[in-house]
């Protein structure tokens, strides 16, 4: 089985060698047939292609470069044209306020107030205990390289 597999190999890797040489004695017979039959009029308009590329790629490049700043310039335009407030009402998150009842009555409105700032705040908690656990594993696994290079 391995005396197939490695026929296999050999034959293909001389089926890409051929096709290689192919590709490369066909390049060049006909980059080079290409130019031995160029007229002068040919040759002309050859030059005056790669010249004209020459002189105006520069300012291409520029012109570019000022349409893709201005399309930037936009999109940071619209992006702060959204005030933070606007995106809290999108997105549903609840204006918080520290006042919990200054008037001292609840009206609908106020129902579950207190319950969405003791969820956020729980959230706060669960995210920052989690933060902590990763750092704390970090400095243990580094202590851990340290301590392999030590001990060697």
């Amino acid at each position: 089985m391995s005396d197939e597999l490695a026929g296999l190999f050999v034959h293909l890797g001389e089926s890409i060698w051929k096709l290689v040489t192919l590709i490369a004695d066909r390049m060049n017979t006909n980059v080079s047939g290409s130019f031995s039959n160029m007229t002068l009029q040919q040759w002309i308009r050859l030059v005056a292609i790669v010249g004209a590329y020459a002189l105006l790629r520069p300012y291409i490049i520029k012109m570019g470069a000022k349409h893709q700043e201005k399309q930037f310039e936009k999109a940071q335009q619209d992006v702060a044209e959204i005030s933070p407030n606007q995106l809290r009402g999108e997105l549903g998150i609840p204006e918080e306020s520290d006042d919990d009842d200054a008037q001292g009555e609840t009206t609908a409105a106020d129902w579950g107030k207190k319950a969405r700032k003791r969820q956020r705040n729980m959230i706060k908690q669960l995210l920052d205990a989690e933060e902590q656990r990763l750092h704390e594993t970090f400095d243990e696994q580094e202590d851990k390289d340290i301590e392999e290079f030590l001990v060697e």
